[in-house]
């Protein structure tokens, strides 16, 4: 089967296309026809070896799938050959084909399209777990998000107003300012020196009850110094490269709660967590109040181009690979 392959470890130009044997289902594995791959930051840190799991050379990067049940193992009940699906794996999605755990299968409505479903899944399961399991969001809380040019910054601003949320948006730009605001951000400001203060203007000194913080660096610092008493920061990433120090000060007179997410644990450790915020998370997008930005598209032959556009910062929006452009087309 072709692949994108991590044979040395490096920056996004060091995959290469290449084969791997095709692989077999197991007992309790599905077998995935690849329709399209999402393209997200971690994958990057996987190429460049610089991820927390590694699995041996050569292998394929790619943690999101969405595509067509080729064969099932013995012991699979819920689903059939023809099938389609979408799946969150560790890595192999930069591939024609992929073995998944059953558990780590979800089936995909026909209303959404292969691209989108590869678009959305690990940044809309990240954000959904950012403000429903780790924050606790209640209906009528401001939210701010962080880096809302991206695909979990852009999955937060909806799943927060789906959910009841007033939401605040921090964009690199104003093409991302833009992108927040259609996507229904209540107000959008600019990442730099005066964050906090429009912050605090917008919530009329209140601050942010919920704050998704993408971006770490002085972003980071600006978002703790706008979080409202008794505020939880759920920290998901450092888009800037730059990991941030917490000031213990801020965090005890306001008594704020700092939390810490890694989406992929709940994947490992409870399967059935993941598959319930996925479906919900469908059901919002077929009832139109989730959409999908994605921003560009790349055939799998140019894996390593997609990952160096994301890594840039160059695209407002989600990329994924058409591994299969025909079926990515009419699917």
């Amino acid at each position: 089967m072709r692949a994108a392959l991590v044979q040395e470890f490096g920056p996004p130009e060091t995959l290469v296309a290449g084969e791997l044997a095709d692989p077999v289902a197991g007992p309790g594995e599905v077998l995935v026809e690849v329709a399209a791959a999402g393209v997200n930051f971690p994958d990057i840190l996987v190429v460049a070896g610089e991820y927390q799991i590694l699995p041996e050379r050569p292998f394929s990067p790619g943690k999101e799938i969405a595509g067509t049940v080729r064969a099932v193992g013995s012991g699979v009940a819920g689903f059939a050959v023809g099938d389609r699906v979408l799946a969150q794996i560790e890595h192999g999605g930069y591939a024609e084909l992929v073995t998944v755990p059953e558990p780590q299968i979800v089936a995909l409505p026909d209303e959404v399209p292969f691209v989108d479903a590869a678009a959305f899944g690990l940044g809309a399961i990240t954000a959904h777990f950012a403000l429903v399991r780790r924050a606790g969001l209640r209906p009528g809380e401001t939210v701010l998000v962080t880096g809302a040019g991206g695909g979990v910054g852009s999955a937060g601003v909806q799943i927060a107003k789906a959910l009841g949320a007033t939401v605040v948006a921090v964009a690199q730009d104003e093409e991302r300012a833009a992108l927040a605001r259609s996507q229904g951000a209540d107000s959008v400001v600019l990442a730099g020196p005066s964050m906090r203060d429009e912050v605090l203007a917008l919530t009329e000194g209140h601050g942010a009850d919920v704050v998704l913080e993408l971006v770490g660096g002085e972003v980071f610092a600006q978002s703790l110094r706008c979080t409202a008493w008794e505020g939880r920061l759920v920290v998901i990433g450092f888009a800037s490269g730059d990991l941030p120090t917490i000031k213990a000060g801020h965090v005890l007179v306001k008594n704020l709660a700092v939390l810490g997410l890694q989406v992929s644990d709940y994947r490992d450790r409870e399967p059935e967590s993941v598959r319930a915020a996925i479906e919900h998370l469908l059901q919002l997008y077929v009832a139109g109040r989730l959409t999908v930005p994605v921003a560009r598209t790349y055939p799998l032959e140019q894996a390593g181009a997609a990952l160096e556009a994301v890594r840039s910062g160059s695209v407002a929006g989600k990329v994924v690979l058409t591994v299969d452009p025909v079926a990515a087309a009419a699917g």
